[in-house]
Formats: C-alpha cells, sequence, structure tokens
C-alpha cells in the first residue's frame, strides 16, 4: 500500500494520471459530440412509419401487416415525386385523415371492429435493417398507427426514402431508394448507415448506438 501511495505522490506520475483523465474527457465530449450531430443528420434525412398491432396473437398480427400493406400502397402512390422528408411529411399530414380511414376499411374488410390512432410526432426507435441499410437507434420523425388497443409487437419501417420497399427475398434496398438518401447525408453518414463499410465506420457506428441506446439524446418535440 505505502508503495502504491508512492507512486501516486510521484510528480511525473500525477502529471500522466492528470493528462490521461483529461484526454479520457476530450476524447468522450468528442465522440459525444459526433454520435449527437450524425444522429440529427440521419433522423432528418427519413420520415418512418410505426404500426402497433391490437395484440401479439396470430390473427391481429396478420391484420397490422395486411394494414402495414395498404398504408404503403397509399403512401408510395402520393409521395411518388417527394424530394426530400418535408414534402412527405407535408403531404401525409394534408392527407392523414385518408390514412386512417384505409386503415379502418382494411380493419373492417377483415371482419375486425378495432378502431385506429393516427399521429404524427417525433418517437424513439431501435436499431433496425433495412437490407443494407441500417438505421441507428434514436428519434425520428414517424407516422404513428395504433390498431386498436396497440398492446401487439410494432413494426417499423421508413416511408422516406421508402426503404419500406425491401426484396425480402434478396435483402436489397431498390438503388433510388439508396441514392436519395445519399443525397441527404454526408459522405461519412452514408457509409454509417450503409452495410459495405470498414471497421473505422462501423465503430463509429457502435458510438453513435451507444449514445442513443443508452438515453443521452433525448426527443426533438
Amino acid at each position: 500500500m505505502k508503495k502504491i501511495l508512492k507512486i501516486f505522490n510521484n510528480s511525473k506520475v500525477k502529471m500522466v494520471i492528470i493528462l490521461s483523465f483529461l484526454l479520457f474527457i476530450y476524447t468522450s465530449i468528442c465522440a459525444f459530440s459526433y454520435a449527437q450531430e450524425v444522429s440529427k443528420d440521419i433522423s432528418n434525412s427519413v420520415f418512418r412509419l410505426h404500426v402497433l398491432a391490437n395484440s401479439d396473437s396470430k390473427e391481429d398480427q396478420d391484420l397490422k401487416y395486411k394494414v402495414r400493406d395498404n398504408l404503403l400502397s397509399y403512401m408510395n402512390e402520393i409521395c411518388a415525386n417527394c424530394k426530400n422528408k418535408e414534402e412527405a411529411i407535408s403531404l401525409v399530414e394534408e392527407h392523414k385523415e385518408n390514412f386512417k380511414q384505409i386503415a379502418l376499411d382494411t380493419i373492417h374488410n377483415e371482419g375486425y371492429s378495432y378502431d385506429v390512432n393516427i399521429n404524427i410526432g417525433n418517437f424513439e426507435f431501435p436499431t433496425k435493417n433495412y437490407g443494407d441499410i441500417s438505421l441507428p437507434a434514436g428519434y425520428y420523425d414517424a407516422l404513428r398507427v395504433e390498431i386498436g388497443k396497440a398492446q401487439g409487437q410494432n413494426w417499423w419501417c421508413v416511408m422516406f426514402p421508402p426503404l419500406c420497399f425491401v426484396d425480402i427475398s434478396s435483402g436489397v434496398v431498390p438503388e433510388d431508394s439508396k441514392e436519395t438518401l445519399e443525397e441527404s447525408l454526408s459522405e461519412e453518414e452514408f457509409a454509417l448507415v450503409s452495410e459495405d463499410s470498414n471497421l473505422d465506420i462501423q465503430f463509429k457506428f457502435k458510438i453513435l448506438e451507444f449514445f442513443n441506446q443508452n438515453g443521452f439524446f433525448t426527443a426533438k418535440k
């Protein structure tokens, strides 16, 4: 114990400890600032869809997917020429009641009487993979569709750019969707969300995940 105390009383050792601590603080601040800025840029580039089923029963889960398919079909129809996220949100706001009616019609046509609650807001999402694109956990603007009691499993996707239309059999996102996303992000930010990235980029993605998943960033609204 005395030897340890003697070591710590050494002025050079003290200086090394202080410098190491300051370096750790500086690195942490830089990592946090980087993750916060990148998370904001990615969040500002996409508009997502969040559908909650009435329950986890097979019937309610199957219904959730039918509602999803019809909503996405309509979204693709009205937002086919959208150039950015703001345009997509504006159109969805304008046609919000149509989205609700489509969901209700789908539910009723399937023999159910659930009500539907639809909101456009800023919601928390986990890390999700869409083919060869991965979006980190965080808060994103989204159309949230709650079916019935909304106590079932979630379904998450991206309405703009239309990453929802992934070919499940191949797991590949359409090139035009990736191009739209790429135009909204810096070269490094797009590399962060792309599967084809080097170890340095993958490490930065893990940093981004760490700060998001541990609640360092809060909702914008």
